[in-house]
């Protein structure tokens, strides 16, 4: 674990979350797989694969993250059970008295669909309300514009790569690897961030 860790709030765990989803919005489209993993402690991971709720999708949704409705229809885990999981699993890492925050790259996507599993299938979301997204903290750091703070930018400064795989546990180590390099560079660190 990294010496940083130690100097951000002994109350907090940051969480990279990925997910892969049949469109752009909950209500209508299905969360389809969720990868996460302590953005201190990677090998802290967890993937899981969803039934879908409904048939509705975007082509192009599914032809980025390579998943068949009809695969996980058959071999995908209940949405209730996958959220229950996900909370144990949360339980499981994050240690006593100290609470998970959602991190993930263009967070408010990624958050909207967890939000909403987690309200609708267990009444409640342990995250809260609140994520923090890495494009808005590459912005503030880097000092550039929005425009600037796509992954063909980032991942080439900390990742040495211009894109993520959309796989969503491959998405989840990957963006835990830019925050963490991110909050090394911020607390003066880190020289030269892309290893």
């Amino acid at each position: 674990m990294s010496s940083m860790s130690s100097t951000l709030s002994d109350q907090e765990t940051f969480i990279s979350v990925d997910v892969e989803t049949a469109g752009p919005n909950p209500s209508r489209y299905s969360l389809l797989a969720i990868g996460a993993c302590c953005v201190f402690d990677p090998e802290q991971n967890f993937y899981i694969e969803l039934k879908p709720v409904n048939q509705d999708f975007r082509p192009e949704a599914l032809e980025s993250c390579g998943l068949s409705l009809e695969k996980l229809a058959a071999e995908g885990v209940d949405p209730l059970e996958a959220m229950q999981r996900f909370e144990t699993w949360l339980q499981d890492v994050i240690p006593v008295g100290q609470r998970p925050i959602f991190t993930g790259f263009n967070a408010p996507f990624d958050w909207m669909f967890v939000n909403d599993y987690f309200h609708r299938f267990l009444g409640h979301n342990p995250f809260g309300h609140a994520a923090i997204d890495i494009k808005s903290f590459y912005m503030g750091l880097a000092k550039v514009p929005w425009a600037e703070t796509s992954m063909q930018f980032v991942g080439k400064r900390y990742l040495n790569q211009p894109a993520l795989v959309h796989h969503a546990l491959r998405d989840a180590l990957d963006q835990g690897e830019i925050f963490r390099k991110m909050l090394l560079e911020a607390a003066g660190q880190m020289d030269d961030p892309v290893s």
